[in-house]
């Protein structure tokens, strides 16, 4: 990817430089504050989670974009600045208008409106801030299952974009909800349709990257985005650990339905082309 003259995203915040996740809970004001809503029939789980979300805001209000000589914060700022440039004209196209999620740089754990998340959990949308959170060290995790070069990286993003792309259109709400009245089978079933429908979103990112963007793409790149999809498939990780390969416990998709529904966005670009719940 030629990306190092193209414009950098103003939606992102870098958090490494903060140490810690909480500052101690939620404190005494805070728990009188979701009893005060239990009496007044409010899910405490519900002002919990408000409550989590505005200290985090709260925590990371001073956080800036990256350093301009740190070229992973760079990187993905330049790649969100992409899907800002594809997604707003889509929508627009669709007589909808895109809002910008942000995108936070961490390192180690963070808090989200959704909770506290590890290195580990691997990046993530919340949205619950409609935020995305990465930290770019992942991407040496990426080369450690064999997906390695800039596309890769930038197909992780696409994707997270692509979750909050679900949440504006109101379909990772829908999702959710109905995930929480079936069984745990079923409800990854439904996981597995979202994880795709976002792969195929990314796929439309890059279908459309050169048309509406600055960044150029290069010999090789699309299949480095495969390779990534293939190298997170449920069935591969499940054999990378020497566990057995169960169906039922797939959450995110083989390789194969990964590859294909993100070819499916790449070959396409159309939103029409990603309705993987029929």
């Amino acid at each position: 990817m030629d990306w190092k003259n193209s414009r950098r995203s103003d939606n992102i915040e870098d958090l490494r430089g903060f140490s810690g996740t909480t500052a101690g809970g939620i404190g005494l004001g805070g728990l009188a504050i979701i009893l005060i809503g239990w009496m007044f029939g409010i899910d405490p789980g519900t002002m919990l989670q408000f409550l989590e979300g505005s200290q985090s805001q709260s925590q990371y209000s001073s956080a800036g974009a990256p350093p301009a000589n740190d070229e992973a914060g760079q990187f993905l700022s330049a790649v969100l600045a992409s899907t800002e440039d594809v997604w707003k004209p889509v929508f627009k196209q669709h007589g909808k208008t895109y809002h910008n999620p942000t995108l936070r740089l961490f390192s180690g754990q963070v808090q989200s409106a959704c909770g506290i998340s590890s290195s580990a959990t691997g990046p993530f949308y919340c949205s619950a801030d409609q935020k995305l959170y990465i930290d770019p060290s992942f991407y040496r995790e990426m080369q450690k299952m064999g997906a390695s070069g800039d596309f890769a990286f930038a197909y992780v993003v696409a994707h997270e974009v692509g979750h909050h792309v679900q949440n504006l259109l109101g379909t990772l709400g829908q999702a959710h909800r109905y995930m929480r009245q079936v069984s745990k089978t079923e409800a990854n079933q439904i996981s597995v349709r979202i994880e795709l429908q976002a792969d195929c979103y990314a796929g439309i990112w890059g279908n459309k990257l050169e048309k509406y963007s600055t960044i150029r793409l290069e010999d090789g790149d699309i299949r480095e985005g495969l390779k990534a999809a293939e190298a997170v498939g449920d069935d591969t990780l499940m054999q990378r650990a020497g566990g057995r390969v169960n169906p039922a416990n797939f959450t995110h998709g083989t390789a194969a339905d990964r590859m294909r529904w993100l070819n499916n966005g790449l070959q396409y670009g159309e939103i029409n082309r990603c309705n993987t719940f029929n």
